[in-house]
């Protein structure tokens, strides 16, 4: 199994800004753990790989002060790792975890470590997603509940309607998959997710982001805006008082606060180029890009998807949406062609409805409120399901009803 496959099947907190010193003895666990170290999920963590060993351990820590964490491989029998971790304890600070990578599959050896305060035994040879999880879960509380799942939503274009996907994906999570979720409207200066959800919260994201020093879970949750029991709202303040010049880790304390509370996050993630924007594309558990078929969306599109694939190797592969196509009398590339330029399945294919699409606009709707039993909210369900990985709950005979009783109310008014 690759690791992208398998991070599509566990989830893996990020790990906390911690320090972390590696002394390997083989080039293939030094050459692992320097993957895991460019992990998304590790990006906050200081990591510093050499080799030597334990023994090396025990020499540069006696006269520097120890990481949070060290890890060592060991590639000996059980009797001389453990002289090497009692002789490591008598210069390591007591609050320095360690792990340990060997190559023997021994059960007095991992009784004698765990007794020893290690906190994980891995048994070579180990995956790039095993040295990760291996760090997360030294500073996960137990018993926490699972960390929330981010999914960025980004244009390949402006205009393209990734915000639209963005706000209807995470209204189907919210009322078709039964999933807590909140909306983040990263446009900071243009967004329209208060719009479309006909929602003017007097507070949103600019409070959070513009005073780090005030940001805790209390005030995240005073400034989330409800649009629903599961669905509520981070809105943008859409004004031009003051410009819009963020750090790279502007938002990191934010969507922290907000995993910690909420299983689904949907990034509406505006169509720029920054280290703030790719830095928030690059950590998202789920990328979705949204293209038009036309030639500009084409090139953007391939770029996005190469430069994120490679900046993200324990991962699954973007997402691909093609939005808008079938508009009258344009020339476009066919979904099939523009699938195959990028490179790229397509996750869905939304067509181009100006009755549709412009009624749920004007009205501050999702297309399912709008018409719910339609293809266009069937597409925005599966989409929904795939990036969540849940699927929808059975409905009774009564909930079934309520989408045509949805679509005459809407035949009726239009």
């Amino acid at each position: 199994m690759s690791d992208a496959t398998a991070s599509e099947e566990r989830v893996i907190a990020p790990v906390p800004r911690i320090t972390l010193q590696a002394f390997c003895e083989t080039p293939d666990v030094a050459a692992t753990v320097q993957a895991a170290a460019a992990d998304r999920r590790m990006q906050k963590a200081q990591v510093k790989v050499q080799m030597g060993g334990a023994p090396a351990a025990v020499e540069t820590f006696r006269h520097n002060p120890t990481p949070n964490v060290v890890l060592l491989e060991s590639y000996g029998d059980r009797g001389p790792l453990l002289a090497q971790l009692d002789a490591l304890a008598e210069v390591c600070d007591a609050g320095t975890r360690v792990l340990v990578i060997g190559h023997v599959n021994d059960v007095i050896l991992y009784r004698e470590l765990m007794r020893r305060g290690v906190s994980d035994y891995l048994i070579a040879p180990v995956a790039v997603l095993d040295v990760v999880a291996a760090v997360s879960e030294l500073f996960s509380a137990p018993g926490a509940g699972p960390v929330g799942r981010t999914i960025a939503v980004v244009g390949a274009k402006g205009g393209a309607g990734a915000s639209t996907v963005a706000h209807n994906l995470a209204w189907a999570a919210a009322r078709q998959l039964s999933l807590s979720t909140v909306i983040v409207d990263l446009d900071i200066a243009f967004g329209t997710a208060g719009l479309d959800f006909n929602q003017d919260p007097p507070q949103g994201i600019a409070e959070a982001i513009f005073a780090p020093e005030r940001l805790d879970a209390n005030l995240v949750d005073r400034l989330l805006s409800k649009c629903s029991d599961n669905l509520s709202l981070l809105a943008a303040p859409a004004m031009l008082d003051r410009t819009v010049d963020l750090t790279e880790t502007a938002l990191d304390a934010l969507i922290d606060i907000l995993r910690a509370s909420t299983p689904c996050i949907v990034l509406d993630v505006p169509h720029l180029w920054t280290a703030w924007v790719r830095r928030t594309l690059i950590s998202a558990d789920e990328i979705v890009i949204v293209a038009a078929p036309e030639l500009a969306s084409l090139r953007n599109a391939k770029n996005l998807y190469d430069t994120l694939r490679q900046a993200r190797p324990n991962d699954g592969k973007p997402r691909l949406v093609l939005s808008q196509v079938g508009v009258p009398k344009r020339p476009e590339i066919a979904a099939s062609e523009f699938a195959k330029a990028v490179g790229a399945e397509l996750a869905a294919v939304l067509p181009f409805d100006a009755q549709l699409f412009g009624t749920a606009a004007n009205n501050g709707q999702m297309i399912a409120e709008v018409q719910a039993s339609g293809k266009v909210a069937e597409t925005f369900a599966e989409l929904a399901s795939a990036v969540t990985g849940r699927a929808e709950p059975k409905r009774s005979k009564a909930s079934l009803i309520e989408p045509l009783l949805a679509k005459l109310a809407w035949r009726k008014a239009s």
